[in-house]
């Protein structure tokens, strides 16, 4: 699934595209993703120029002065910069047509993401309102998540994981910072130390930042919005190498399923 950082490396690579532009018409050829397509993106969004792109979590946000498209990923989809000599593929859903020409292709095969509108703010939609602050922000921090985890006896994993108490740390980039920080995953999060989380959140936030610099994180098949692959995979300490060697002290790596989703970590490292 693509993560924040895949999301974010997506929105770098469009926002030179669609910034001041004016969107010519939308065409879509598959109305039922996650939930069905919004009617406004085809009937209102021709016509209105895209003022700005944002992202807020793994959601992408295109804004016009009227409103904003809020689309997401799913598991497996992704947006490009297309001319309108590229065929057509059998999951490119979505078209929004610049009137210079240029085309924001929305692919997912496994129609699992979404196309929506929304009034402004667009904080105030839905799916973003109850959203945890971003990663990167000075409102996260150590002190913030010591606090929020007082008496969770839920794993710190799926703690840091919970996109209402941060957003964005999904399950790669959460096993890597977890390793950084010598944390077991299956920790329960109300039993470290306010030090503990001040160094687990400058790993995440080194973890995450290191992911967008480099492209995200090539997993299946996403690409970045410029179509090139993620690079973040290369540099993976811990996830998809269980069994293997760690690179810090050659004890191997152990793998559990935690809420269906694989942990790998070094029992040594990670005390």
């Amino acid at each position: 699934m693509p993560e924040l950082p895949e999301v974010e490396t997506s929105r770098r690579g469009i926002d030179p595209y669609l910034c001041g532009k004016t969107v010519l018409k939308t065409h879509v050829r598959q109305k039922q993703l996650r939930w069905p397509v919004s009617t406004q993106i085809i009937s209102e969004l021709a016509g209105q120029t895209i003022t700005h792109t944002g992202r807020r979590g793994k959601y992408l946000l295109l804004f016009t002065q009227q409103g904003c498209v809020i689309m997401h990923l799913g598991m497996s989809g992704s947006v490009r910069i297309v001319d309108s000599s590229l065929a057509i593929g059998k999951h490119d859903h979505v078209d929004i047509v610049m009137s210079d020409g240029v085309i924001l292709r929305y692919h997912d095969p496994r129609r699992f993401g979404c196309l929506l509108w929304s009034e402004l703010p667009v904080e105030q939609h839905a799916l973003l309102r109850s959203l945890g602050p971003e990663p990167l922000t000075d409102e996260f921090t150590g002190r913030y998540l010591f606090e929020r985890s007082h008496g969770r006896k839920v794993p710190i994993k799926s703690f840091v994981m919970d996109s209402h108490v941060v957003v964005g740390v999904g399950n790669i980039y959460a096993n890597e910072a977890l390793f950084m920080a010598g944390i077991p995953p299956q920790t329960e999060a109300g039993n470290l130390t306010a030090e503990r989380y001040e160094r687990l959140v400058s790993c995440i936030k080194q973890v995450i930042s290191h992911a967008i610099t480099v492209g995200g994180t090539t997993l299946r098949d996403f690409v970045g919005g410029d179509g090139k692959p993620g690079y973040f995979q290369q540099s993976l300490l811990v996830y998809g190498r269980a069994g293997q060697p760690c690179k810090q002290c050659g004890t191997q790596l152990v793998e559990i399923r935690q809420t269906q989703r694989s942990s790998v970590y070094c029992p040594l490292c990670q005390v």
